[in-house]
């Protein structure tokens, strides 16, 4: 306000503030190697808006989105409102099962995009294999489908080594990458972006023209100054040591209260564990006596691209709770599974 008020408060371009475009396109570039001289960068209104306006720009009704399962509500809800045919892929311990997908890329008619969280994936905490990321853009390159690379965690790994974008990997100009400010400096700011062919994301310009105009001037500023003034390496990893310990509080309380009849998912970075119960469980059921004693999860069914499929599984976040809250929610959550 002191220095620009003008420029903070006054209508900019679409694509976004030109200072923060243009740090990020340089930055990723050299940190992540993401982008190409044939890639362009838009600011987004945080990157749920990047799945919107992909939509938006290559899809009609009824064609195909291949998906994780289970994948994110925000984005499968996103692509619902398209009226998009959503097709899962289930997941492993690494990844997506390649054979499913290379039988749904080979199947299924229409297939516009393949959506994937390839980091700490929400809500698996899956982080998909170097060597499937390079299947995953293998096979997409062949059938002509684009990749949507959503990675609003890839910042947040507190255990074992970085793996390579599937963006990183992108000669041919197939791959949208959704990069996102909210998981690192706050997620009310709303300041995302997408760095992708520059032909696709012209149509996304038009597209979040009619949308918004632009993302908020003020908030694409703080982001700018947040990442050029101060930093921004030592921030990263200061998140990653509290994630680090937080997780560590998690792990604990989840050995101690939840074995042997609720199992959980390997995880080295990002905010969630994906937990599962025991055969014949009712998961609902649990969620919802849980809840009358405080302790809130995600049931496994709102991250399913069909929520009537039977499902064992619920997904805890553990950025937010404090570290007793952690203990005791876990604790009320094997409570109540031997209760059942």
């Amino acid at each position: 306000m002191e220095d620009t008020p003008i420029e903070a408060l006054q209508y900019g371009v679409t694509e976004g503030y030109a200072p923060l475009r243009e740090h990020l396109l340089g930055y990723m570039k050299k940190k992540h190697r993401v982008g190409t001289e044939n890639d362009d960068i838009l600011i987004t209104s945080g990157a749920q808006q990047v799945m919107d306006l992909l939509t938006k720009t290559l899809l009609n009704e009824g064609d195909t989105v291949l998906c994780e399962a289970p994948s994110f509500i925000g984005s499968l809800n996103t692509f619902r409102s398209y009226r998009a045919k959503l097709v899962g892929i289930p997941m492993e311990e690494d990844g997506m099962d390649m054979a499913c997908l290379e039988k749904a890329l080979e199947t299924e008619e229409n297939v516009k995009y393949l959506y994937t969280i390839p980091n700490f994936q929400n809500p698996s905490g899956i982080t998909m294999s170097f060597e499937k990321r390079k299947k995953v853009y293998e096979l997409c390159q062949k059938h002509g489908v684009m990749i949507l690379e959503d990675n609003p965690y890839g910042d947040l790994r507190f255990a074992g080594e970085d793996v390579p974008s599937i963006k990183s990997l992108d000669t041919e100009g197939i791959v949208m990458y959704a990069g996102s400010f909210s998981k690192v400096v706050s997620p009310g700011m709303r300041v995302g972006y997408a760095i992708g062919p520059k032909a696709v994301l012209q149509k996304m310009v038009v597209c979040k023209q009619g949308e918004d105009v632009h993302s908020n001037m003020w908030a694409q500023i703080v982001c700018h100054r947040f990442m050029t003034g101060f930093d921004y390496e030592a921030h990263l990893q200061n998140l990653r040591d509290i994630y680090s310990r937080k997780s560590a509080v998690l792990l604990s309380a989840m050995e101690e209260h939840f074995r042997p009849l609720i199992t959980w998912s390997h995880f080295e970075g990002g905010l969630f564990a994906w937990c599962t119960l025991p055969e014949g469980t009712d998961m609902l059921g649990f969620v919802k006596r849980a809840m009358e004693r405080k302790a809130c999860v995600v049931p496994g069914t709102a991250f399913l691209t069909d929520e009537t499929e039977p499902c064992r599984s619920f997904r805890i976040n553990f950025s937010t709770p404090t570290d007793e809250q952690l203990r005791e929610g876990v604790k009320i959550l094997g409570e109540t599974a031997k209760a059942m």
